[in-house]
Formats: structure tokens, sequence, C-alpha cells
């Protein structure tokens, strides 16, 4: 009898103690939208609903076996990257996916905690755009970490077409800016698309709650899954906003820990 395949996403990220966000978060995804996650941690990191507390980076020579153990056995639908903390981490996963050929990259690039605990090393940022964005079919910035990237303040929709375009030049052929830090009850997401050079825009109504711990690793997580069922970009995005939408609004409903809680990741199933 012939076997079926899982569809496959690796995630590339760090750990989160309190499982809200990181890898953790990422399989629990995957999981949800039926998919079978695997993982390689690039972080440790002591954190829970108050904050982080320490980081802990992962070598990157034991990274890079990570990776050699992983893709020289199983070749993956997608790939999502999350934390990745240094310049010689990023430089040996672009390597690495460049050594496997691994399609459908989704990167979440990750520079600071929602509490704005640093997340990466200053010269990270350089080799993140130099080596990984151009290997990406998307990015997913958020406005704090466009605006790092971009070297100004990205605080509106315009200055968020101004940095999507920006991006693009570095080679990223789509770009996602998430703008869950404007102001007002409005939330509205930009994706620029390159090769098309077209721009769709997301909205939705903010949801009022504390629960928003993994918003950005589960967002990024879920359009990979999306992407490795066999969708497009633009319904992986769309897809993958509703599924986030709905663990929000499930997630609200609970109390767990003192400070901002997690997300409810299978809210369809119990």
């Amino acid at each position: 009898m012939k076997k079926t395949r899982y569809k496959i996403v690796l995630t590339i990220a760090g750990s989160d103690t309190i499982a809200g966000a990181g890898i953790q978060a990422d399989l629990k995804t995957f999981s949800a939208l039926g998919c079978y996650g695997l993982s390689v941690v690039t972080a440790l990191t002591a954190q829970n609903t108050m904050g982080v507390a320490s980081v802990h980076p992962v070598p990157f020579n034991f990274v890079r076996d990570q990776m050699d153990a992983v893709l020289s056995d199983i070749k993956p639908d997608a790939v999502k990257i999350g934390m990745l903390y240094s310049a010689a981490v990023i430089q040996t996963v672009a390597e690495q996916l460049e050594k496997y050929a691994v399609k459908n990259i989704v990167l979440d690039t990750v520079m600071a905690s929602q509490r704005g605990e640093c997340l990466m090393e200053e010269d990270a940022v350089r080799v993140l755009k130099d080596f990984l964005i151009p290997a990406s079919a998307i990015i997913t910035p958020n406005l704090p970490e466009a605006s790092v990237m971009v070297g100004r303040p990205v605080d509106n929709l315009q200055d968020m077409r101004n940095a999507a375009l920006r991006l693009s030049t570095s080679g990223a052929r789509a770009v996602l800016i998430k703008g869950g830090h404007l102001k007002g009850d409005d939330i509205k997401d930009l994706l620029y698309i390159s090769s098309e050079d077209r721009f769709k825009v997301f909205e939705s109504k903010r949801i009022a709650t504390s629960n928003d711990h993994g918003t950005g690793c589960t967002l990024s997580s879920a359009i990979a899954a999306f992407l490795a069922r066999g969708h497009g970009l633009e319904d992986s995005v769309g897809f993958a906003r509703r599924y986030l939408k709905g663990a929000i609004l499930a997630g609200a409903g609970y109390e767990i820990g003192k400070g901002r809680g997690p997300l409810h990741h299978f809210y369809d199933l119990w």
C-alpha cells in the first residue's frame, strides 16, 4: 500500500519557555494547520509572560549540524525562519538553505520581543539583508523592524509602501509589513509582491486582549504552512491572517501567567 506523505514545514528559530512564541508556537501552528513540523533551535530564552530574562545563543556550528541532520534526510515543503540572534548564525542558515535548495522560505525578521527586549545582535541586520532576504519567498517585518531595516521611521501606510519598495531592492520577492503598531482601532497589513509590482492591503479590527504573545511567530508560521499545502502567496497570507484572528479571539478568554499570555493555537480542535 502506498504511504501518504506529510506536508512538512521546518522552523528555524529560538525556543520560548512559555511556549507562546518561537519554535513552540511554530510547531503548534503547523500541527493545527495540517502540517508536520521539524525544528532547528537557534537560541534558548528564559522568559515568561512578564518578559525575557536571558538569551543563550546556540553556537553557529551546532545550528549547521542540526540543519544537516534534518535536511539530508527530509525535504520540507516550506521553511519558517524566526529568531537568529547573531550574524554567524544568519550566514550559516543562509548557506545551508542554499546547499539543500530549500524553497518557500518565510523570513520573520525577529529583532526584539513584544516588550522591547533585544533578540538580535546589532551587526546581524546587515548580514540578514545581504544573505537571507534575497533567499526568501516573503519577509514579514513589523513596523519597528521595518524602520530598522530601511533606516527611517515607518509610522503610516505610505511609510509602509515606501519601506516595502526599499526592501524589495534587497532582493525580497514579497514583503508583508505588519501594521499592528499603527495607532487606532484598525490594523492594516501591507503585502507587496515585487514580481508583479503590486500592493495588497489587508484590514481588520484590532482585538482588545492582553493575550497576544507570539502573534508574529504564529502569522509567519501559518503563512509557511499554507505555502507548504500548495496555496499561492497572497492566499497564504490571507488564510494565515484569518487563522491568527481566530487564535487571538479564542485565546482572549483564557488566563495564564501575570502578563501577556499566548494565543489559542488549537481553537478549532478543542
